[in-house]
């Protein structure tokens, strides 16, 4: 048995059966049956401008008739060979040429043949030699015509540019032709380059968002071509034609100035965003800066600003196609910088969950904004919350929460912004139970520590504390600590604790010179 047959093993096979008695001999062509095989060479015999006459000899038909046969085409623009419509049409298994039809026009191909049978599809020819089809006038008009935008008094056309494959001939390009709707001649222009794909036409004469009625057609060499179909496509409104009007400045810290406008009004050009260019009075246009909106905002904030300085500033208008004019120039003088001062002499009481916290005065200098108050922050550690407490004096007082440690500082407010931050203060209150109100220390920031290296004092019960002299934090059993109540000064309760250090100190000089004295002198 011959399993897997195949063509080649076609021919005569015999059968030898012997005996003792005797010897019998058969034999028996075998045929095999398969697809035909390849036909000759194919030949171009004439060619057009959508034809090609084809010829070819026959191939094998291993040994079962040829019903059909199968032209196919190969181009630059095509994927692989196909198969190209003929005439007849069918190609009878009995014939050895044909015509190849609806083909495309100055495209070059190469042709092959395939030969069918009842056992299947054979192997196809070798390809024949490339030939390009004749010219003809262009038969596809330009797609998706549309238009739009563009600067003023401009009408732009655009289109998706003719496949080479469909251009049909040397010498193409575009006719555009467009009229002003309700109108009825048209004015038409040529576009010569194949790869164009826009026209823009300019007239002075006719306004933003005139609507026109546009169409695109094809040529080439041996003529022109179809059109596309009409379609309505309005001139550019162009750029905006009017400047922001009611344009304002305001300065409001030493580096921010506020600004605000108002838009024009509605029509052709409308701005898609505003422009805000900025610079010294006594700097040139063109070495400011600019800054533009990130929608159709109207009001911007300028940062970065030197302080105590006068600025002129300017806003446009703009949108696809470019900017308008400028508004007529405003001027906003930024506010003198805030005090570079942090408030010193930090002193608080505590009392319980209760701490008065007072400061020295900050004094601004002649560039610097004069204050107008304090802002005081406090905050607890590990936590997000901050509370802010403003006052136009030198102190405050402030309620902790039950349990945990808190952070105060302390900033100077100008009209040029926030000033310096002072040195912080850590205050821990007692955790789970609320202080006594009897429970009282008094405390201050420490001049010769680094700002970072505070005193922090246990609170213990007592009938009464006062600050000690010598001691920072060290508790007092005399006198109760006084409480300052919101606006009283902590001045004087430095200064009264100074004279009486001042006046410890001479009692002290006076006793050491008494000592002194006493033992220089010599016993009779």
């Amino acid at each position: 048995m011959i399993r897997s047959i195949l063509l080649r093993h076609a021919g005569k096979y015999g059968c030898r059966a012997q005996t003792s008695a005797d010897t019998v001999f058969a034999e028996a062509e075998l045929l095999v049956r398969g697809p035909p095989g390849p036909p000759g060479v194919v030949i171009v015999e004439e060619i057009t401008d959508t034809t090609a006459t084809l010829s070819w000899t026959r191939g094998l038909d291993n040994h079962s008739p040829i019903s059909t046969y199968n032209l196919q085409a190969r181009s630059p623009f095509s994927l692989g060979w196909q198969t190209v419509k003929t005439d007849p049409d069918p190609v009878t298994g009995n014939m050895e040429s044909a015509i190849a039809v609806e083909l495309n026009p100055w495209v070059e191909y190469e042709f092959r043949v395939v030969a069918s049978n009842a056992i299947g599809t054979g192997d196809p020819s070798a390809p024949s030699r490339g030939v390009r089809t004749k010219e003809a006038v262009p038969a596809v008009a330009p797609a998706n015509v549309s238009g739009g935008n563009g600067r003023r008094h401009e009408l732009v056309i655009s289109w998706e540019p003719v496949s080479e494959e469909f251009q049909n001939g040397e010498g193409f390009g575009y006719i555009v032709a467009f009229r002003a709707n309700g109108t009825r001649g048209w004015k038409e222009k040529m576009v010569t380059s194949a790869d164009s794909t826009t026209y823009k036409y300019r007239d002075e004469t006719f306004p933003p968002l005139t609507p026109f009625e546009v169409k695109v057609g094809v040529y080439n060499n041996k003529g022109d071509g179809p059109f596309s179909k009409v379609v309505l496509i309005h001139s550019a409104e162009g750029e905006p034609r009017e400047a922001p009007t009611d344009v304002k400045a305001q300065s409001f810290s030493s580096s921010e100035v506020r600004v605000t406008w108002k838009p024009p009004n509605p029509g052709p050009g409308r701005p898609r965003g505003y422009e805000v260019s900025y610079w010294k009075d006594m700097e040139q246009e063109e070495s400011g800066k600019k800054q533009r909106t990130v929608k159709n905002e109207t009001s911007m904030v300028l940062t970065r600003l030197d302080g105590n300085s006068v600025y002129l500033i300017i806003v446009k208008g703009f949108n696809s196609i470019g900017q308008g004019p400028a508004s007529p120039a405003v001027t906003a003088k930024t506010r003198r910088a805030p005090p570079a001062q942090p408030p010193a002499n930090l002193m608080w009481i505590q009392e319980g969950n209760n701490v008065s916290l007072s400061w020295d005065p900050v004094k601004a200098k002649d560039n610097e904004s004069d204050v107008i108050g304090y802002m005081v922050l406090l905050k607890q550690e590990g936590r997000g919350h901050n509370q802010v407490t403003r006052t136009i004096n030198p102190s405050t007082m402030l309620s902790l929460p039950e349990g945990g440690t808190y952070i105060m500082e302390v900033r100077a407010l100008s009209e040029g912004g926030e000033g310096a931050v002072s040195s912080q203060v850590r205050v821990v209150t007692s955790s789970g139970v609320r202080a006594k109100s009897s429970q009282c220390s008094v405390h201050r920031v420490p001049h010769s520590l680094p700002w970072t290296a505070l005193l922090l004092v246990l609170l213990v019960p007592s009938a009464s504390c006062s600050p000690d002299s010598s001691h920072y934090g060290v508790r007092a059993n005399q006198a109760r600590p006084p409480r300052f109540r919101r606006g009283e000064p902590a001045r004087a309760h430095r200064r009264k604790r100074r004279r009486k250090e001042e006046e410890e100190e001479e009692e002290e000089e006076a006793e050491e010179e008494e000592e002194e004295e006493e033992g220089g002198r010599t016993p009779l």
